[in-house]
């Protein structure tokens, strides 16, 4: 069989089952359309307030630095592995590109803790005891 073929099928299959999915999904489901469907709610309560509403700029800046550092170990478990064989023959050449890729996201860190990005500003609509 052409190798070809079976990703075709494999790519075929993987679009047909949740087309297939949502197709009789919506052939099943009822139709009622009532104010309670169509409201924004959270959790099932009924809203009290409007739901737009601004958020604080530090809940996207920590959001982003956990982004940065969540990556972070994404690139250091590979190299983890590689250094298992590495290390073996020169232990100085495999540490060093590991250590100038943390002490670039440390002196990032460093950046954004002296800019104010980690220090959590509280609300004046919160109530300190």
């Amino acid at each position: 069989m052409n190798p070809w073929f079976a990703i075709g099928m494999l790519a075929f299959v993987a679009l047909l089952i949740p087309l297939g999915m949502v197709l009789i999904s919506s052939l099943l489901r009822p139709t009622v359309p009532n104010a309670g469907k169509i409201a924004a709610y959270e959790s099932g309560e009924v809203p009290t307030s409007s739901t737009r509403f601004r958020f604080d700029i530090q809940y996207y800046m920590v959001a982003l630095l956990f982004v940065v550092f969540d990556i972070e170990t994404i690139f250091i478990f590979p190299w983890a592995l590689l250094y298992r064989d590495v290390a073996a023959y020169d232990l100085f050449w495999a540490l060093v590109p590991m250590l100038i890729f943390i002490l670039v996201l440390f002196i990032g860190l460093i950046w954004a803790w002296s800019t104010g990005v980690i220090k959590w500003v509280v609300s004046d609509t919160e109530v300190s005891p």
